[in-house]
């Protein structure tokens, strides 16, 4: 019997979409005031779906309280009141869109997560910007 946990957090972080090989002009036609010079934020809700069998011993399917340590270690403290384009090296060379970032906190808590569990990760860059990875 499979069962799907939650854990929410979030992080506050700037950023700013950019292409390096086009125009300014370009940047700005494609990324409108998210290519802003001077960067521009977001409050970034993070939701962690972990999925997997109940533990017949302890009723879990995972103590949250290591999906909470995973994402504070891994995502929070990586990510949290930073420059993504300039404070961290997973974005040195990637554009910071919200496609982008799900895939990063996913393969960063992937890495951390016992594989025997299914992972999804949305991100909600606004209320009304949502991204999921990976996508079924």
């Amino acid at each position: 019997m499979k069962v799907a946990v939650i854990r929410r957090a979030s992080f506050n972080a700037a950023h700013k979409l950019w292409n390096a090989d086009w125009t300014d002009e370009k940047n700005k036609e494609v990324f409108g005031l998210c290519a802003n010079k001077n960067y521009h934020g977001h409050n970034y809700h993070l939701e962690v779906k972990v999925i997997g069998e109940i533990d017949a011993t302890t009723g879990y399917v995972i103590d949250l309280k290591i999906v909470k340590d995973i994402i504070k270690n891994e995502i929070e403290e990586r990510f949290d009141h930073k420059n993504l384009n300039l404070d961290t090296k997973e974005f040195a060379d990637l554009n910071p869109t919200a496609e982008n970032i799900v895939v990063v906190i996913y393969d960063l808590i992937r890495a951390k997560l016992d594989a025997k569990y299914e992972l999804f990760i949305k991100l909600y860059e606004t209320e009304k910007n949502i991204v999921e990875y990976p996508v079924k």
